[in-house]
């Protein structure tokens, strides 16, 4: 490796200097104490656990997203996280257990295997909030919206709201009498929404003709408001499940948009994302121009098992660096202070009052080491008549 090649870093792992450092820091804490405001309260779990723990109940994805390493100590697997809410999950199952509803609110690194897109980051930091204890459409539509308030904090102005419900595949799938192998088939399709090939694959695999037709039509209903409507009328006959399903979307439709009207809904009722361990509502938030995401979640109830303690759950989580990045506020740069050199003790007390009210006071430093940071300030301490002020520089 020659001396250049010592500076570069992994594909897809990224340093933030100080410009974004601090506006990241800045809307880590604005949205942190806005979680705390709705009742969240704030967890830090650590950066790795026993795979026994870490990858139960999350699904595949997150499993293959992991690094694995040998724990020295006991020679157990340990893995690096790469998603924060099963570790939300066993803490509220083990180390921090309530009767019923819990609030739970969290902010940190985690670290892909791959990339999750083509030139997207292996290193983000995630931040969300889970809710534990309630199985009701009430949690779900407060998460929803507390997801909402997230992007609009961080000045997102126009936010695509999609939604979906993991039951309607679900129950169609059993009601056709799919086994396992033919449900990953025809889930692989509907994530891929070739609808000509979806067409071809019940053809050949469904053979009751109302369930055949049911499934045909799941690429088709996706859109706006009328949708649902759509819908109800080809599911007509269709599981209880189903039918309850549409019904929580609608209801969860018709709160968020009196609380929201601004945001745009959308409703993709093939939508199949974490199917192998979400359970019911499923959403993401989009803006314009920006083709990933900015947020997701969904409810995944029973996710407390593998832990011995069952419980409902939903949740949701962010990139804070993406959506800092998209978000249309911007942080304002305060001047700094100059300290002048000196061994002045009234200029010591001076400057430890200044930095207590919320200034930033820089020292100059002998040797010219002060050039850098005379640039960042616009002010400076002059002692006037026995007394320390704070002056404009020239």
């Amino acid at each position: 490796m020659s001396q250049a090649d010592r500076w570069m870093l992994p594909e897809g792992i990224a340093e933030i200097l100080p410009a974004d450092a601090k506006s990241i820091e800045t809307l880590r804490r604005r949205l942190l104490d806005l979680y705390h405001s709705w009742g969240y309260e704030l967890i830090i779990p650590p950066m790795v656990e026993f795979t026994d723990s870490l990858l139960i109940g999350m699904g595949r994805d997150v499993d293959l997203s992991t690094f694995k390493v040998t724990d020295q100590l006991s020679g157990r697997t340990l893995g690096i996280r790469a998603d924060i809410t099963p570790q939300a999950a066993r803490i509220d199952a083990h180390s921090f257990p309530r009767a019923g509803a819990n609030r739970l609110c969290y902010a940190g690194q985690v670290l892909y295997t791959r990339p999750r897109s083509v030139h997207g980051s292996r290193a983000p930091i995630q931040i969300g909030a889970e809710l534990y204890g309630v199985d009701s459409l009430s949690a779900d539509i407060e998460v929803i919206s507390l997801m909402l308030e997230t992007l609009l904090a961080a000045g997102v102005e126009q936010i695509h709201l999609d939604l979906g419900h993991v039951a309607i595949y679900r129950s169609l799938a059993e009601a056709a009498g799919l086994d396992t192998e033919q449900q990953s088939s025809l889930f692989a399709l509907l994530q891929s929404k070739a609808a000509a090939d979806i067409h071809r694959w019940v053809t050949d695999n469904v053979r009751d003709p109302e369930c055949a037709r049911w499934l045909r039509a799941l690429p088709d209903l996706a859109g706006g408001s009328d949708c649902l409507a759509r819908a109800r009328d080809v599911f007509v006959g269709a599981p209880a499940p189903l039918a309850a399903a549409l019904a929580d979307l609608q209801c969860c439709a018709d709160a968020l948009a009196k609380r929201y009207p601004a945001v745009e809904l959308f409703f993709d009722l093939s939508e199949v994302r974490g199917y192998d361990y979400e359970t019911g509502l499923v959403f993401a938030a989009y803006t314009p121009g920006h083709g990933l995401a900015l947020a997701n979640g969904g409810r995944y109830n029973g996710i407390g098992s593998v832990f011995g303690r069952e419980r409902p759950a939903t949740g949701f989580s962010t990139d804070l660096v993406a959506l800092n990045q998209l978000g249309q506020e911007t942080w304002e740069e305060v001047g700094a202070i100059l300290a002048p050199e000196s061994d002045d003790d009234s200029l010591w007390q001076a400057v430890r009052a200044l930095r207590r009210e919320g200034q930033v006071v820089i020292a100059a430093l002998p040797d010219g080491a002060e050039s850098e940071v005379r640039s960042r300030c616009d002010r400076e301490l002059v002692k006037q008549d026995g007394h320390w002020v704070v002056q404009p520089r020239c």
